[in-house]
């Protein structure tokens, strides 16, 4: 059982309603979190003890994947929450705060272990980290471990300024870089799958897979969020780190052990490997940079970017980004590994499709059929599960041939019901485990690759291609695919809509 107390740095926004309380509730529920822990809600507003259970109950009602339990048992899951409003530049207030952890770790035998969770601005990390040790809450002789939402900086010179203020106070081993894509279930099956089985890993390399395919697409706007997403944009904000890290997981070497260090080495190595892009010109020739305009979307009107809210009218920010990207290895040498992600797409939906390469035109079955190429893809999301797409004989005695599909659904299997990604990550993380957890050097090497890009976009001083609302995005997408005799395969999981 774990014993801590968890201290949740934002704890009145959106973030904590929706995916923490929940998370904690699941983990006490399920029996990953006994009596001996505490979580105290740290915001600037005022809040009482009673009205902040409330907000509690009120998130874990609507968000969370258990129904919220009788009085009896919630009053007792309930008696772990405290709330105190703080001012995270007020040195002072950290030492009040300490003694209110020190009496929770005397009243639930937490052994002075504690989980800062900054739910907040990455602005905000390096004062709040100062203050915790000025403030004498790392003092204890249990463990201390920080984790840290995205975005890790904005470049590579503020994640480095920011990793060094952080370093001033932390070790490495207990920064916990949150994204929240590496706890999905069918993300982390993606090394269970390529590793525990036997047929699969003689053919995952440049001799027998043409290209990878990953879609990360979106339906809706940038809703309230326009005023960050226009400082930040698709590369940033998707790109560095979920789209990145999506690649990693599909072209890492199988790591020596079972070890958190030795998957993430692997990890590393990967994003060392991607190809850099030597001129502008060479980003120009394959990555796309797209931002959406006014379109129809069942026979409703959405209207463009640059008319959202808190959007500058003239912006060039990308709502949508694709590249051609290269792992030049031994293994993946030649293999384009084909990204895009973006909103206002047709589907809501995350998926990875490896095309394999096809039997030779003119020989045997190819010489009168039309063969399709096997296809392996992993749904991520919103109905999970891996799909397997070969050829077979076609019914009756025409001799046809035809694919066929095998096709495992997750979802079908086990149920919707399944642990949220910010439930397996929030248990790694209060149990030590930081195999899905990015390391400052994964961090490094992926915001030099898109600080490249940026650069690269910002020399150009062009706007970006434009695509209609609910389109796919802009057709040079589909033009760089087709370069090398490739097309984007449609979606394969049974995609909603938003």
């Amino acid at each position: 059982m774990i014993g801590a107390v968890f201290l949740i740095f934002g704890a009145t926004g959106d973030l904590a309603k929706r995916k923490l309380f929940p998370a904690i509730y699941s983990m006490y529920r399920e029996g990953k979190l006994g009596e001996n822990f505490a979580v105290v809600g740290l915001a600037r507003r005022p809040r009482s003890n009673d009205e902040f259970r409330s907000d509690v109950r009120e998130a874990i009602v609507e968000f969370a994947r258990h129904d919220a339990a009788e009085n009896g048992e919630w009053n007792k899951f309930a008696e772990h929450f405290q709330y105190m409003s703080l001012d995270i530049h007020n040195v002072e207030g950290f030492r009040q705060l300490n003694g209110l952890v020190n009496e929770l770790d005397r009243k639930f035998d937490t052994n002075g272990n504690r989980l800062f969770y900054l739910a907040l601005a990455p602005e905000l990390f390096g004062d709040v980290s100062f203050n915790l040790r000025e403030g004498g809450l790392l003092q204890t002789t249990g463990w201390h471990r920080l984790v840290i939402e995205k975005p890790f900086g904005y470049d590579l010179p503020t994640a480095q300024k920011l990793n060094g203020q952080l370093r001033q106070v932390f070790e490495e081993s207990d920064i916990y870089r949150i994204d929240h894509y590496l706890g999905k279930e069918m993300v982390q099956n993606i090394g269970v799958f390529r590793f525990a089985n036997s047929f699969i890993e003689p053919l995952w390399n440049n001799k027998h897979i043409a290209n990878i395919q990953i879609t990360l697409s979106e339906t809706v706007g940038v809703e309230e969020r326009g005023g960050y997403y226009d400082h930040a944009g698709a590369l940033r904000d998707m790109g560095q780190n979920h789209m990145l890290q999506m690649i990693a997981m599909m072209a890492m070497e199988p790591p020596s052990r079972m070890h958190p260090e030795d998957i993430r080495d692997e990890k590393v190595k990967v994003l060392r490997s991607l190809r850099a892009f030597e001129s502008d010109e060479a980003v120009k020739e394959d990555v796309v940079r797209g931002q959406y305009v006014q379109g129809e979307v069942n026979g409703k009107m959405l209207p463009a970017y640059r008319d959202e809210d808190k959007v500058n009218p003239d912006s060039h920010t990308e709502t949508y980004f694709m590249a051609r990207v290269f792992v030049d290895n031994f293994r993946w040498a030649g293999v384009p590994f084909y990204i895009r992600t973006g909103k206002r797409l047709p589907s809501k939906t995350t998926e990875v499709v490896v095309e394999f390469k096809n039997i030779p035109d003119g020989v045997y079955l190819a010489e009168k059929q039309k063969l399709e190429p096997n296809l392996l893809v992993f749904r991520v999301h919103p109905e999970e599960g891996i799909y397997f797409k070969m050829n077979a004989k076609d019914q009756g005695a025409s001799g046809g041939i035809t694919p066929i599909a095998l096709d495992f659904s997750h979802s079908s299997e086990v149920g919707f019901n399944t642990p949220e990604a910010y439930e397996r990550l929030l248990y790694d993380a209060a149990r030590g485990d930081s195999t899905y957890f990015t390391r400052w050097d994964e961090v490094a090497h992926a915001w030099e690759y898109v600080d490249r890009i940026a650069q690269a976009w910002r020399n150009a001083e062009e706007d970006p291609e434009f695509y209609a609302a609910g389109s796919w995005g802009p057709e040079r997408a589909n033009e760089i695919l087709a370069k090398n005799g490739f097309k984007w395969w449609p979606i394969f999981g049974q995609a909603t809509q938003r």
